[in-house]
């Protein structure tokens, strides 16, 4: 099929990931999926959560939002309605678990980490965009405590879908909205699965089409750790 910004079905958007953005944040990056900006900052705190004041291990979570002009129509903050939505809060448990499979907790005695990731403009994968420059944040955070010990793998994340009985990789708002299904797949550089969120939207897949799918995520995946590592190295 033919893809409004030309890519091919195996294609990534272009990507792009600026570390540092920040200058108050122990760590941060502004991750580019296309036309999906995400602000992903780090904060580090010496101290854990009461529920886990009896365990020798620090603690990773996340925190996620869109701004008001972040899509089409402003949307009302959800400050404002004094409560997140279901949506926020699914999105922000998963980036926490995918961050929480990057670090060894037993090298953070002490700590937690938040990683806050607020989307300034989206075109559909917030979510997987916020996972792969959360983890960069992470990264930078860890190395100004001198805890890059801590690191086990890098994480990323990336959208694949059916459109048109097409599989397509990284889907933009357009493309997700008109999948026949769409799969986010979390994994870590060693290409083992973090976690998979999938949905037939419109008919079931098969387990053939399910496994085509991880593998054209697996290759788009690849590209994404390419980035992180030289993102890291040089930033």
């Amino acid at each position: 099929m033919q893809r409004k910004d030309k890519r091919s079905n195996d294609q990534l958007r272009e990507i792009s990931i600026v570390p540092d953005f920040n200058m108050h944040a122990e760590g941060s990056a502004l991750v580019k999926f296309g036309n999906t900006h995400v602000i992903c900052n780090a904060t580090v705190e010496k101290a854990t959560p009461r529920w886990m004041q009896n365990d020798k291990t620090g603690w990773v979570t996340a925190e996620y939002g869109m701004l008001p002009r972040s899509t089409n129509e402003r949307m009302n903050r959800e400050a404002n309605r004094g409560k997140q939505s279901g949506r926020t809060m699914e999105i922000q448990r998963l980036i926490g678990r995918s961050l929480r499979q990057a670090v060894d907790l037993n090298k953070l005695t002490g700590y937690t980490i938040t990683i806050d990731c607020d989307v300034i403009q989206a075109d559909g994968g917030t979510r997987t965009a916020s996972i792969t420059g959360g983890t960069v944040a992470l990264y930078k955070a860890l190395q100004k405590i001198e805890k890059e010990d801590a690191i086990k793998n890098l994480v990323a994340a990336i959208s694949v879908g059916i459109c048109k009985d097409e599989l397509l990789l990284d889907l933009d708002y357009e493309e997700d909205s008109n999948a026949q299904c769409d799969v986010n797949i979390v994994m870590n550089e060693a290409l083992e699965l973090i976690e998979v969120q999938g949905t037939g939207e419109e008919k079931a897949f098969s387990k053939e089409q399910f496994k085509d799918l991880v593998d054209l995520a697996e290759n788009g995946l690849k590209d994404l750790f390419t980035l992180q590592k030289e993102v890291i190295k040089n930033g």
